[in-house]
C-alpha cells in the first residue's frame, strides 16, 4: 500500500523495522477523526504466523498461557508465548480459523521472532509453521461510525461480531478476514487481505467514508487505551502478570511452557512491579526508559509516552508495588533535572 499512501500525502517512518506511514499532514485531524468518525490505519507490519496440522491445536496450547484447545473456529484469544522461567517471549493474538488451522498476529514487527520461537519447539508434531507476514496486508478501521463504513462497502449489515471474533467477507472484488479487535479502546475492526488486492481495499474504504490516519495518531490513541505492545511495552524481562492483562492467563487450562512459575506467583505472592499509567503536566516528550522515583528511591522506568490532544502528556510505566496507586505522586528522570508526574489507572480517561 506504499503507493497509495504516497498518493494520499502521507509522511513515513520507520517503526519496528518497517517504512510505515506515521501522518497524513495534520496528526490531531487524524486522532479526532478516529475517536468521531472512522479512521484507517495501515498496519501491515504486524507479524503474521500461521499454524496448520492435525496437533496444530495442542501444540500452540503447550507454548501459550491462554486456553486454545477448546478455542471455537471463527474465535481468538490474547497470549503470551513464554519461557521456561515465565518470562515474556512474545505478546501475540491467536485466531482459529477451524478445526486444525491458525493464525497468530505477531503484533509489529514481531513476525519472525514468533515464528522462529515457535520452530524452535517443533519436533514431531504434525504442524507446519509459517510466517505470511509479506504475503498479506493488514488495515485497522477504528471508529464510532466503522461499522457503517463496512456496511456501505458489503452493501449489507455487518456480522454480528464479539470482541476478537472473525470471519471471511469480501470487499472490493478481495476476500478479507474481517476480525473485531479494539486495541485502541474504539469500535474497531481488523482486516487482512493479499498484498495485490490492498490498494483497491484501502481505497474502497476510503470512499466509503474512512479517513486515512497514521501510526502516530494510532499510538496515541494506544497509549490512551492502556494498551502495551513486545518492544517497547514488554520484553523478555517480564512475567505475564507484570502487565495485567488477566485475558492472557488461563489459570485452569493445565501445563505449559512456564507454567508452573506464573501458577506460584497467583498462588504464594505477587509480582513487584507492575504496568501502570502516568499523567505527566509538561508538554514535552519523557524519554523511553526515563527513571522513575518516589521518596527519592528509584520504582521503575517509563516504556511508552506521547502528548494526546485530549489529555495531553501521557505515558505507559512499570513502577515497583507500592507506588503503584492511583493518585501517587512520583518524579520522572529528564535532562532538566527531575519532574512531577501523578500514576493514574489505566485505561485513562478525560473529557469526550
Amino acid at each position: 500500500m506504499y503507493g497509495t499512501a504516497l498518493e494520499a500525502s502521507a509522511a513515513f517512518g520507520p517503526y519496528f523495522g518497517w517504512d510505515m506511514p506515521g501522518e497524513y499532514g495534520d496528526v490531531s485531524a487524524e486522532y479526532h477523526g478516529a475517536r468521531r468518525h472512522a479512521a484507517l490505519f495501515d498496519v501491515s507490519h504486524h507479524g503474521k504466523t500461521e499454524a496448520k496440522g492435525t496437533d496444530a491445536a495442542a501444540f500452540l496450547h503447550n507454548l501459550c498461557t491462554n486456553e486454545v484447545k477448546n478455542l471455537p473456529a471463527g474465535a481468538g484469544c490474547e497470549a503470551f508465548l513464554t519461557t521456561a522461567q515465565a518470562k515474556i517471549a512474545a505478546f501475540v493474538i491467536i485466531y482459529r480459523m477451524g478445526q486444525n488451522a491458525f493464525t497468530l498476529d505477531a503484533g509489529p514487527g514481531c513476525g519472525e521472532k514468533v515464528f522462529n520461537h515457535l520452530n524452535q519447539y517443533l519436533i514431531s508434531e504434525q504442524v507446519e509453521l509459517s510466517d505470511r507476514t509479506l504475503d498479506f496486508a493488514q488495515m485497522h478501521l477504528a471508529g464510532p461510525e466503522a461499522g457503517e463504513v463496512l456496511e456501505r462497502v458489503l452493501g449489507s449489515r455487518l456480522p454480528e461480531l464479539l470482541e476478537l471474533q472473525h470471519g471471511t467477507q469480501r470487499l472490493a472484488g478481495a476476500d478479507c478476514q474481517l476480525r473485531r479487535h479494539e486495541p485502541l479502546g474504539l469500535l474497531g475492526y481488523d482486516l487482512l487481505c493479499e498484498k495485490d488486492h490492498a490498494a483497491s481495499v484501502w481505497q474502497t474504504l476510503v470512499a466509503a467514508g474512512a479517513r486515512p490516519a497514521g501510526l502516530k495518531a494510532y499510538d496515541m490513541l494506544r497509549i490512551e487505551a492502556g494498551i502495551p505492545i513486545y518492544g517497547p511495552d514488554i520484553d523478555d524481562t517480564n512475567l505475564p502478570q507484570e502487565v495485567g492483562r488477566e485475558r492472557t492467563i488461563s489459570f485452569t487450562k493445565g501445563c505449559y511452557i512456564g507454567q508452573e512459575t506464573v501458577a506460584r506467583i497467583r498462588t504464594y505472592g505477587h509480582v513487584n512491579r507492575l504496568l501502570i499509567g502516568l499523567k505527566l503536566p509538561w508538554e514535552d516528550y519523557a524519554s523511553y526508559r526515563a527513571k522513575l522515583f518516589h521518596a527519592d528511591k528509584e520504582v521503575g522506568r517509563i516504556t511508552s509516552s506521547v502528548v494526546s490532544p485530549r489529555l495531553g502528556h501521557i505515558a505507559l510505566a512499570y513502577v515497583r508495588r507500592g507506588s503503584h496507586e492511583a493518585g501517587t505522586m512520583l518524579e520522572v528522570e529528564t535532562a532538566g533535572g527531575r519532574r512531577s508526574a501523578e500514576v493514574v489507572s489505566l485505561p485513562f480517561t478525560g473529557p469526550a
